[in-house]
Formats: structure tokens, C-alpha cells, sequence
């Protein structure tokens, strides 16, 4: 692909462009920042959600499937070490490298003693120089950013902030049990620490406009993130929002204006932002709806038309702007 001496220009940092790309890769990013492939190995430690046992709310998020990992419902769950140690198995020897995810459910929802031991024992792999932990806005007390700076010290350290979408509207309808205030607040508390913070959104969450959509990635342009997964929005069965579906109660969006959306929001984020995910996978034996999700490489290539269509690309429209300017939901 020729890149027009323009777009060479606009995107000396990062220059994206060297591997063909209209956005910043994770996989430009692991390259860019250690010289080698790298893959995060995914770990269910156990953990459940405060909107799930009561602390905040009941039920979980409406999208949310509440069986956990794949691993967690077969029985028993295997150790840290062990799932690492099978997680490994995958991508070796094609991998140099690896960062241990804590994905399932949130991941600092415990004593910092436990923590800190699930921690290490990822840690003290081998080949695995950092952590990736996702958690809540409403899940993270200064004790718990002590020690997950105090790793950043000698590790790569990602910080996975849920969000889904900046309308404290849309927060409330899908029961995520916390404001956009409080995950402004953890933001501004992980900031300055040696931590790199990705935010989860999701396109197509019910009653949302485009508008609200480019609100929620100028509102992450505005703020100290280093990284975006977004996700297509997911009917699945067992799920409050698959009931929805059933029922014909909500609308769920094609892949043709998913991937317009996509391409609106990469064209608003700073071009070194690391963008880890563009579209949900996974949940084949249990997906509603869209059947078009199912198709992780269709989506993907569907995303990349649509920018090349355009000539666009990340950072294009990026602008400045302050907090206090966004408009109320």
C-alpha cells in the first residue's frame, strides 16, 4: 500500500504506516516496544464482580455471561502457573515473550495479600515480563495502585479499565454499577504511576446514538489512556441482554455500520494509542446475535475497507478537549 507523503507526515509517532497499517496494533506495539512477538496468556484466578454478589448490585452487566472462563466451568481451577504453563503451549516457538492477563471478571476485587500472591506466581514464570489486569473503575483502592506500580518498576504493567461507554445513562441501563465520574477518578489515580491504562468500550450498547459513541472516544482522546479494546456488542444466551433479544426488544447493529462506527473512533483517537481489539470474539455456542460476529476475520477486514475506502485513519480527526466541555448525557 502507498502511503501519500501526507499521512507520512501527520504519523511520525507512531509510524504505523512501516507495516501497513491505518491504526496502531498491539502487535506494532509488543514489536515497537521490546523488539519481539509477544502474547498475553489468559488466567481465570477465581474472582467474581461487586455488581455481582451485592456489594454494588446483582446480576452483573446485562451483556455479561456470569459462567466465567471456560476452565471455571469444568470443575476445579487449575493454578496460575499451570494455566500459564498451558497457555504457553499455544504459541510456542513462534512467541518470545508473554504478559499474564487476569481477564475474567474483575481482578483486584480482593485482599492485597491475595493479590499480591497471584501476582508473583504469574510473575515468576518464566518468559513472562508483565502483567495485564482487568478490573473496574470502582476497583481500585490507593493500596491496590501501590502494588501494581510497584511492579511497573521492573515489569510491563497494563491496567484494563471496563467502561463500555462515557453516558452515565448507558452505565446505568446495562448495570455496570458505577459512573463515568468514578472512572475519570481512577484514571486520574493510575496516572503518573508507570502504568499503562486500556479502557473496553462497546459499539451498539441499546439507546445508544452515533453521537454518544464518538462522545465516549473524544472523551478517552481527552484523557491519559494508552490503549482501547472495543468490542461489538453480544446477545448471548443465559444473559439479561440475550433475553432482551429473544423478545425482540433491542436492535442489534449490521456489520457494515459497525465497521463505520469503528472506523469514526479510530479517526478520533491519538495516533499512539495501542488499539488491542477491535471486535468481540469467542462465545460461539452461546451467541444470539449478531450472527455476523461469529466471523472475527470478516469483521476485521470489513473495518479495514471501510478505512482504506475513506483514506483515513488513526488520529485523523484527533482533537483536544477539555472534560469540562463534554456535554451532558
Amino acid at each position: 500500500m502507498k502511503t501519500p507523503d501526507k499521512i507520512e507526515a501527520d504519523l511520525s509517532k507512531p509510524d504505523f504506516w512501516k507495516n501497513s497499517k491505518r491504526y496502531y496494533d498491539l502487535k506494532s506495539y509488543w514489536r515497537n516496544r521490546f523488539g519481539c512477538t509477544v502474547h498475553k496468556l489468559q488466567i481465570d484466578a477465581g474472582f467474581t464482580c461487586p455488581n455481582r454478589d451485592g456489594r454494588v448490585a446483582t446480576g452483573g452487566c446485562i451483556y455479561c455471561d456470569g459462567r466465567g472462563s471456560k476452565l471455571r466451568q469444568s470443575g476445579a481451577l487449575p493454578s496460575v502457573a499451570c494455566q500459564i504453563a498451558s497457555g504457553k503451549k499455544y504459541y510456542k516457538p513462534s512467541a518470545s515473550k508473554f504478559v499474564a492477563y487476569f481477564q475474567t471478571f474483575t481482578n483486584t476485587y480482593a485482599p492485597v495479600e491475595k493479590l499480591k500472591a497471584l501476582y508473583d506466581e504469574a510473575l515468576a514464570q518464566e518468559d513472562v515480563i508483565g502483567l495485564s489486569i482487568g478490573t473496574r473503575p470502582d476497583c481500585l483502592p490507593p493500596e491496590v495502585i501501590d502494588l501494581l506500580a510497584g511492579y511497573a518498576k521492573k515489569y510491563h504493567v497494563w491496567v484494563e479499565l471496563g467502561l463500555q461507554s462515557a453516558s452515565d445513562r448507558t452505565l446505568y441501563f446495562i448495570n455496570r454499577g458505577h459512573t463515568f465520574a468514578q472512572f475519570a477518578q481512577a484514571v486520574e489515580a493510575l496516572g503518573g504511576r508507570e502504568l499503562n491504562i486500556c479502557v473496553h468500550v462497546i459499539i451498539g450498547l441499546p439507546g445508544e446514538s452515533d453521537e454518544d459513541i464518538l462522545t465516549t472516544a473524544k472523551t478517552l482522546a481527552a484523557l491519559p489512556v494508552n490503549g482501547i479494546k472495543i468490542h461489538s456488542l453480544l446477545a448471548l444466551d443465559g444473559t439479561k441482554l440475550g433475553e432482551m433479544y429473544k423478545q425482540g426488544a433491542i436492535p442489534m447493529i449490521s456489520k457494515e455500520k459497525y465497521a463505520s462506527l469503528v472506523a469514526d473512533v479510530l479517526e478520533l483517537l491519538p495516533p499512539e494509542m495501542v488499539i488491542q481489539r477491535l471486535t468481540a470474539d469467542g462465545y460461539r455456542d452461546i451467541l444470539l446475535g449478531p450472527v455476523w460476529a461469529q466471523n472475527k476475520l470478516d469483521v476485521l477486514n470489513a473495518i479495514n475497507k471501510e478505512l482504506e475506502r475513506r483514506n483515513a485513519y488513526q488520529g485523523m480527526r484527533c482533537e483536544s478537549i477539555g472534560l469540562d466541555t463534554l456535554r451532558e448525557f
